[in-house]
């Protein structure tokens, strides 16, 4: 079996802040807890086909891809999989099941890394964030976890409550804000989103705050309106900050799998997304989900929620995530 990113020893010296290079063997740990509930069942299901496999066939592949599926990776995704997997063994030799289960952690890596990106290094502050999704994902949550992981990071962050239309949204990030101990800018309950956001760049220029941090509607009377009301706050953004929104963070709970996606086409098309922030991650035994985000919307996930403490969210890293997912 390859070599494992958690068999190795992290001395104190090489550990330095999480979202560096060099992250802390934590960081990882934690990644592979979150997964754990897809591990156990994608790699108990993989082993007992890879047990069975001396040489690479097709029986053994249409296994493989079953085990994929069952995964909610999704069936283009696991199509293209396989077939590589094929390729590879025609080209190259794949003489048992351990070479396989190499070959396929390299695949699932690739389907990863071929979307990601880095973020959009903004000109001066603030870095404007918006948070995006619809409501029951877990995106006031989220805002509030990012709100902590940028405080914990040295960074000062201000928060605002641009989710008017939802009963106690304002309430609910005013109680993540002073958990963070960070200012927020709010409006009335049913008031202008895009005012509220006006009113929060404004104040984070004159205070020189590095991130801002904005939760939006996830519903309004209809799609349209609310696409509306997103795109008004994109163009609002932008007229204050250069190059905001900086980042346009989709919120997608994991536990929905293949039916979340439609939902998140939505979203990708009307508010110019650039990542995915992917809850409840350690709730699901189909993680596979990540790899078919990564395919069917051509969206990195950028963050993952892991439980419901502040300190439960991650960065993504693809190497940990497949290390963890298969074993």
């Amino acid at each position: 079996m390859a070599f494992s990113l958690f068999g190795k020893r992290v001395s104190d010296s090489e550990t330095s802040e999480v979202g560096t290079d060099l992250q802390p063997r934590g960081l990882f740990d934690r990644m592979r807890q979150a997964v754990a509930r897809t591990r156990d069942s994608f790699s108990e299901s993989i082993g007992s086909v890879l047990a069975l496999t001396r040489e690479v066939d097709e029986t053994s592949l249409a296994k493989l891809e079953s085990v994929l599926l069952a995964a909610d990776i999704g069936s283009s995704t696991a199509r293209t999989i396989i077939e590589n997997l094929r390729q590879r063994g025609l080209h190259q030799g794949i003489e048992s099941g351990e070479q396989l289960k190499d070959l396929l952690k390299l695949e699932l890596k690739s389907v990863l890394d071929a979307v990601a990106n880095e973020d959009a290094a903004p000109v001066a502050s603030p870095e404007v964030i918006m948070m995006v999704g619809v409501n029951g994902t877990g995106k006031t949550t989220s805002a509030g976890k990012l709100a902590s992981f940028y405080v914990a990071q040295g960074r000062s962050v201000l928060l605002c409550a641009a989710d008017t239309f939802r009963a106690a949204a304002i309430e609910q990030l005013e109680v993540w804000a002073a958990r963070c101990d960070v200012p927020m800018i709010k409006t009335k309950t049913g008031g202008d989103p895009s005012a509220a956001l006006y009113d929060a760049c404004m104040a984070a220029r004159a205070r020189g705050t590095d991130v801002l941090i904005v939760d939006t509607a996830g519903r309004l009377h209809t799609k349209t309106d609310l696409m509306k009301e997103l795109d008004k706050m994109r163009r609002t953004a932008e007229r204050l900050v250069s190059g905001a929104p900086h980042q346009t963070l989709l919120v997608m709970d994991a536990t929905t799998g293949q039916n979340g996606l439609q939902q998140a086409r939505l979203f990708t098309e009307a508010a110019r997304v650039t990542g995915i922030v992917l809850t409840k991650l350690d709730g699901t035994a189909k993680g596979g989900i990540v790899l078919a985000i990564a395919t069917e919307l051509g969206l990195p996930v950028k963050f993952v929620g892991v439980g419901e403490k502040m300190e439960d969210i991650l960065p993504f890293d693809s190497a940990a995530f497949v290390d963890s997912m298969v074993k």
